[in-house]
């Protein structure tokens, strides 16, 4: 039976992934994983409609003449079905053994939607240099809430999440984000010279999911085909993550943490809670 808000498992209740997994998540920061959600999809997409019919106060529309392409995040804790995926689904759980974390904490949801003929791509970035986090044991889970073909799948570049460089951020319109910092470099032209990198990509069943670390470039193509293509995803931290100043606007925007927090302190249990572990 599909869970619903009030009878889903608790995270304990994830299946355990085997070591070759989590190697290859080690050594390319970027793992494949089936079927671990397919329980979730029928109330993720009810969350992704109630979302998309009141959007949340950080929305994005991201549309240029044609068909939609929608992001919102950090609304989990205010939609019921995200917030049951969060607190009592499997992901919390199997954040915590990629990471080889003790704890896996929530930093919060992304929802990306991009319409049938939506065909503007998602640029290649890594997510580290947008957050106000810094830290190793770092994973997103990107979830297909729609059949993806391998064409216009989420893409990865193996290994780069080891790079050892941040690259400077940019919002999708192409300009870059005030970060006032002498540590950013400019991200390669990935696109114009693919044969050069591991990238990686799949074809995806609703119930499979992506999970790469917040350090793994990556982007994606527009949609091209004759359907929705809904991604529901998580970002989650262990526990050598720590609160950084990025030296400007990070994305999702948290300007009342420089307030409470120094570089190094850990997050705040009320706003980014433990969910596994601990």
């Amino acid at each position: 039976m599909t869970p619903t808000v009030t009878d889903a498992p608790r995270p304990a209740a994830a299946r355990r992934l085997s070591p070759e997994t989590v190697q290859t998540f080690r050594e390319d920061g970027v793992v494949v994983l089936r079927g671990l959600f397919a329980d979730w999809i029928e109330p993720l997409r009810e969350g992704a409609a109630r979302n998309m019919a009141a959007p949340g106060p950080m929305h994005r529309n991201y549309t240029s003449g044609g068909a939609r392409f929608f992001g919102d995040y950090c609304n989990w804790a205010q939609i019921p079905e995200y917030r049951a995926f969060v607190e009592q689904g499997p992901a919390a759980e199997v954040a915590r053994q990629l990471m080889q974390s003790r704890v896996a904490r929530i930093f919060h949801e992304h929802l990306l939607v991009k319409e049938a003929g939506a065909d503007i791509p998602t640029p290649w970035h890594h997510d580290s240099p947008y957050y106000c986090v810094s830290g190793q044991q770092t994973v997103s889970l990107w979830l297909p809430l729609d059949p993806v073909s391998q064409a216009i799948c989420l893409e990865s570049v193996a290994g780069s999440h080891a790079w050892g460089k941040l690259f400077r951020p940019r919002r999708f319109d192409g300009t870059a984000y005030d970060h006032k910092t002498d540590d950013l470099v400019e991200m390669p032209d990935i696109s114009a010279d693919r044969d050069a990198y591991r990238i990686l990509s799949w074809d995806l069943e609703p119930g499979d999911c992506i999970a790469f670390h917040f350090m793994t470039v990556h982007g994606a193509p527009g949609n091209t085909t004759g359907g929705a293509r809904r991604a529901f995803s998580t970002r989650w931290m262990g526990e050598d993550v720590v609160y950084a100043d990025r030296g400007g606007t990070t994305s999702p925007p948290y300007p009342h943490l420089a307030e409470r927090l120094r570089p190094g302190d850990a997050l705040p249990d009320d706003e980014f809670p433990i969910i596994a572990g601990g």
